[in-house]
Order: C-alpha cells, then sequence, then structure tokens
C-alpha cells in the first residue's frame, strides 16, 4: 500500500494551481497557526482512525504533498512518521517523500533536519529558473534560491532528490526551455519531472489567457519542448520512465510508480484519494469539512465501486504512460478477453502510423505517441467501452452489483479530467 499525505498549506496560492490548499500569508509562522496546529491534531486522529481499519498493512512509500509540505517544521514531520509506523508497516528502506519550495529550505540545518525526521526523497518545486516566468505563476521564490534548495539537500545529506520543472508556459520560447534544462542538469537532480502546462479551470492564469493577456507558446513549439527536452535529458543520463518523468539509472519515484501500476494507496488530509480493494473515497476539499468526518467517524463512507470496466480503463490510461506499457496479457487476466483481437484495426493503424511498439508482451506508446497520448487513450476507451457494452448485454462480462452501463464518452471523461484519483500525478497535455 502506499499513503500520501496532503499539507493543504502554502505561503499564497500559485497562479496555475487548482489543488487544495489553505494560503497562510506570508511571515506567518506555520508553528503558531491555528489552521496548522488543528491540521496536525485532526491528521493524528485520522490515522488512528484508518489504522483501526488497516491496521498493519504494509506501507511501501510515504507521499508529504500540498500545498507546500515543508511549510511543517522537521519535528512535526517526524512525529507524523512515529504515528504512521504505529498504526502501519513501514518496509525497510520505504520511500518517504517531501514536496518543498526551493525558499522554505532557507537558512539553518532545515534539509539536514527533515532527513533526521525520517524523510529520505525531497522533491524540489523549481518550475523555471527564470524570474520573468516566475512571477508570471505567482511562484514566492527566485532562481537563486532553487540553486541554493539544491546544493543544502546534497550538502545535508540527501541521496535522492528530484525537481519539477514546467514546460509550455506563457511567453516561453523552446531556447529558454532548453536552458533552463541545461542548467538544472547542472545541479545534478537525481529525477527529473517536466510537466507541461494545464490551464485548470478557474485559475488566474486560466484567466489571463482566456482574455488574452498572456499567450501560450505555438503548438508546434510545445511538441519541440516535449521532443528536444526529452533528447537532451536522456543524453546527460535520466532515462524517460513515464511521459513527465525521468531518472537516474535506480531512481524512479516509486510512490509514483505505485500508482501507475494500480496498488492500493491510502490518502490522509482534506480532498485525499485513496482507492483500496476497489472502493474509491475522497475526503472533503475543505479542512472543516474533513475535520468534522473524522470527529463523527464518518470518513470513507461515500465509496465508489470501481466495476470492471473503470478498472480496465484505468489500467490502459496508467500503464502506457509509463516507457514499459501496457502489459497484454493484463487485459486478458482482467477481462478474460484478447486486447489484440477487440483492439485489432486501430492498433495497427497506431503501429503503421508509429506511434506504437509492440514488444515481449507490452505495447508502449512512441515518443510521438506520447504527444497525441490523449487522443490514443480516448479513441482506446470508446472501442473498449464498446466491446464491454456488447459483452455485459451478450453475459460475457458480469457487472458488479448496482453496476450500469456506462457511456465510454462520460467514463472517459470522468478518468481523463480526474487529477484527484492519482495523487499529485499531474496529467499534462502533451
Amino acid at each position: 500500500m502506499l499513503v500520501y499525505i496532503h499539507v493543504p498549506f502554502c505561503r499564497s496560492r500559485c497562479r496555475y494551481c487548482a489543488f487544495f490548499s489553505n494560503p497562510l500569508g506570508r511571515g506567518v509562522d506555520p508553528v503558531s497557526s491555528p489552521l496548522v496546529r488543528d491540521y496536525v491534531d485532526t491528521l493524528f486522529m485520522e490515522l488512528a482512525y484508518w489504522g483501526d481499519c488497516f491496521g498493519g498493512s504494509e506501507v511501501q512509500s510515504v507521499f508529504f504533498g500540498g500545498g507546500t509540505p515543508s511549510l511543517l517544521p522537521p519535528r512535526i514531520i517526524g512525529l507524523i512518521l512515529e504515528r504512521l509506523a504505529k498504526f502501519f508497516s513501514l518496509i525497510p528502506k520505504a520511500e518517504v517523500t517531501l514536496e518543498a519550495n526551493p525558499e522554505s529550505l532557507r537558512g539553518g540545518h532545515r534539509a539536514a533536519q527533515y532527513l533526521d525526521a525520517g524523510i529520505n526523497r525531497l522533491s524540489i518545486g523549481i518550475q523555471t529558473l527564470d524570474e520573468t516566468l516566475l512571477h508570471t505563476l505567482g511562484r514566492p521564490h527566485k532562481a537563486m534560491d532553487s540553486l541554493h534548495a539544491a546544493f543544502l539537500a546534497r550538502e545535508a545529506g540527501f541521496a535522492n532528490i528530484g525537481v519539477d520543472l514546467m514546460w509550455g508556459l506563457p511567453g516561453q520560447s523552446v531556447r529558454q526551455w532548453l536552458q533552463t534544462l541545461k542548467d538544472v542538469i547542472r545541479m545534478s537532480p537525481d529525477h527529473i519531472s517536466a510537466y507541461g502546462l494545464t490551464l485548470e479551470p478557474g485559475t488566474p492564469l486560466e484567466k489571463d489567457v482566456e482574455k488574452g493577456r498572456l499567450t501560450l507558446p505555438p503548438e508546434r513549439d510545445q511538441n519541440i519542448m516535449f521532443m528536444e527536452g526529452a533528447s537532451l535529458l536522456e543524453q546527460h543520463g535520466y532515462l524517460q520512465y513515464e511521459i513527465s518523468n525521468y531518472a537516474r539509472m535506480g531512481f524512479q519515484c516509486h510512490h509514483n510508480m505505485g500508482y501507475w501500476e494500480g496498488m492500493d494507496y491510502l490518502g490522509l488530509g482534506p480532498s485525499a484519494t485513496s482507492t483500496i480493494n476497489n472502493r474509491r473515497w475522497t475526503s472533503p476539499a475543505n479542512q472543516a469539512a474533513w475535520n468534522t468526518r473524522i470527529r463523527e467517524g464518518s470518513l470513507g463512507r461515500e465509496v465508489e465501486e470501481l466495476g470492471p470496466e473503470t478498472r480496465v480503463l484505468e489500467m490502459i490510461m496508467l500503464r502506457l504512460r509509463t516507457t514499459r506499457g501496457l502489459r497484454i496479457k493484463a487485459y486478458h487476466e482482467m477481462t478474460g478477453r484478447d486486447f489484440m483481437r477487440d483492439h485489432k484495426r486501430l492498433v495497427q493503424a497506431l503501429h503503421e502510423n508509429g506511434l506504437i511498439r509492440i514488444r515481449n508482451g507490452y505495447m508502449r506508446l512512441t515518443r510521438s505517441g506520447m504527444l497525441v497520448s490523449n487522443s490514443i487513450l480516448t479513441n482506446l476507451f470508446a472501442r473498449t467501452g464498446e466491446v464491454f457494452k456488447q459483452a455485459m448485454l451478450s453475459g460475457g462480462i458480469k457487472p458488479q452489483p448496482g453496476e450500469m452501463l456506462t457511456t465510454s464518452s462520460s467514463l472517459k471523461d470522468s478518468l481523463l479530467a480526474d487529477e484527484q484519483s492519482i495523487q499529485r500525478v499531474r496529467w499534462p497535455s502533451v
């Protein structure tokens, strides 16, 4: 099982962010904030609640996401991990990741203190090293903060450091993006996430683009950013293992790999989603409502039972995002059907156009295929929906009790749009 802990606090909300968070404001000490104190108290109660349900379950990885988890002092992070270990069984050398903004690691020995608290992987949200673009995104740090944060983390003894970057930003050129990658490579992180900007509905950045105050790079330039960026990273030893993720050998993010491979995950904190034993539930995206649910003991009562169609579509979507691809036999194991026969014409067309490769029992997207991954998935979803509908009507696949025959388009839209179904894994439109 994976454990995700949502820390819903930040100094100020970034202009592209759609995740649930409570901006504390600049100069506010998180230790003295009533919101933070209430959050920590309630999180301990939630750990006890799920400990009663799933106590003793083996945990492969822990991920603190947000918000800005590095606003929590190392002492608090350590206490949370101690409480987690009380109720669950962390495997030896479990990956424990903390997302951190560069400016939050400034001064003192904060990075070393996080290491002592039990964090063994830092994910630093750099996004860009261009000061103008940082301002456009509403990021609270400067480019120099990013360089300093990576240096401090390595000096503190972190052996696993990842950085988050974004491309396709308003006004960004191909040259700027490639220069950012070259500068980041000189910082020698172990992992690089390079996400294409997604304009989330209702965010200030989306409104600025919609009203013409900001302009995104042309589609052709965005395609070049993805293709040439991937080539540059691989030339320097960062192997692409998922559409947006690159790592040195042995430094893939085990937590996110767990999502893509369909492992169970428990989400803690407001707005966090859990999926365990084909059942999914989401906590309220509101701290007060989350607090009330926990004190009432009513968390997880509004549960979605994942039927066979949903499960197979999620498997296709998640596995095809990885460079390893979809194990074709897994489709048969889940449905009792032949993937190549069900999707013969589409697979043939994708192969002829160089968008997929089939080898050793796996079907994977080529880099050109990754550029149009959403289109490929839409077509796969539509065909799979037709197959399931015909099979259910003929009795070949039995629906779950209470499960209705969904239309492939509505199910496809919900899967592609529901970012919160997989914690902190972004779905860029490449």
